[in-house]
């Protein structure tokens, strides 16, 4: 293999080539071997200066250094679509041609084969697949898609050189089986197209995880209370106040348990409340207010008789000839 040489590299590739049939790709490579050497000749590059590889449905250019590459980069962006819009009007709807093309530069070599590799060459040829190049030139009006390389934006692009659009390059990040590739695209980057995620871009913050002891990472470092409330001081979120608890409405409520009475003041009206157990209703306070569900308005169970007054005591009880008449 020779020694690697420096070239500028102008690859062009046919949109849709092998939906053609036969003679229609080989009428389309004569078209592109027109457009290349005219758009060449037009900017004033001697063949001499330039190698070419054919790839079947594209071709490379490898020109030489001495050849400027705003030089290169002016004619593949005004020189280039001027020549294939000449040709595209003289063809039919079937023969005519949509072109995608990468500028690039590195080193490249020959080897026995007369083939030439390269790293720099195999990373242009990912920006010339990338699928966002394809979705440009499907979505845009234009016949023609151009991406250049970083170094050439670099190098070249971003120092506005005259007839070259700075302004109108684009930074997108392309996605390709050797991984996300930086390049920058001439005109609007297309709405479809998978773009790989640009290396170092802000994406959304993941969600803190709590650790073992219920903390999770604070945004400085610190600690934010997990669930079991612990944390650093300084930075622990408070945390929220307690929702009020719910007030019973006003009166007296038992809901379980076994209520006790102590002291001895009672007042209102009472209903057998002498000490000891007491089963049955218990009315506290004056009798006469709205009645109870399912209750008369005397406090008492309908359809049962109150009596006049509480049951004697067995000692009350009167016995025979004592002028009783209720059997012992």
């Amino acid at each position: 293999m020779n020694d690697p040489v420096n070239r500028t590299m102008l690859l062009v590739d046919i949109e849709k080539f092998s939906d053609r049939d036969d003679v229609e790709q080989a009428f389309l490579r004569r078209m592109l071997y027109d457009v290349v050497d005219r758009t060449m000749e037009r900017a004033r590059i001697d063949e001499t200066l330039r190698l070419r590889a054919d790839q079947g449905d594209s071709v490379m250019e490898f020109i030489d250094p001495n050849v400027p590459v705003p030089q290169v980069l002016r004619s593949v962006i005004s020189e280039l679509p001027a020549q294939l819009k000449a040709v595209n009007r003289m063809a039919s709807s079937a023969a005519q041609m949509r072109l995608r093309t990468v500028v690039a530069s590195g080193f490249i070599a020959l080897d026995e084969r007369g083939i030439w590799v390269g790293s720099d060459l195999n990373h242009a040829c990912r920006l010339l697949d990338a699928d966002l190049l394809r979705a440009a030139l499907r979505e845009r009006p234009g016949d023609v898609a151009l991406c250049v390389s970083q170094s050439v934006h670099a190098g070249i692009v971003r120092h506005g050189h005259l007839g070259i659009p700075a302004e109108e390059f684009h930074e997108v990040t392309l996605a390709s089986k050797n991984g996300p590739l930086p390049a920058w695209l001439l005109g609007p980057v297309p709405a479809s197209g998978q773009a790989a995620a640009a290396p170092g871009a802000a994406g959304p913050a993941p969600t803190p995880v709590p650790d073992a002891s219920g903390e999770r990472p604070g945004p400085a470092g610190g600690t934010e209370a997990g669930p079991s409330g612990g944390g650093s001081a300084s930075t622990s979120t408070p945390a929220p106040a307690p929702a009020p608890a719910t007030q019973p409405p006003a009166g007296i409520h038992f809901t379980g348990g076994a209520p006790a009475f102590g002291g001895s003041l009672v007042m209102g009206n009472q209903h057998g409340v002498s000490g000891g157990r007491v089963d049955g209703d218990v009315v506290m306070g004056s009798v006469g207010g709205p009645p109870r569900p399912g209750r008369t308005p005397d406090g008492h169970a309908p359809g049962v008789d109150t009596p006049d007054q509480d049951a004697p005591s067995p000692d009350d009880r009167q016995t025979p000839g004592a002028g009783g008449a209720g059997p012992r």
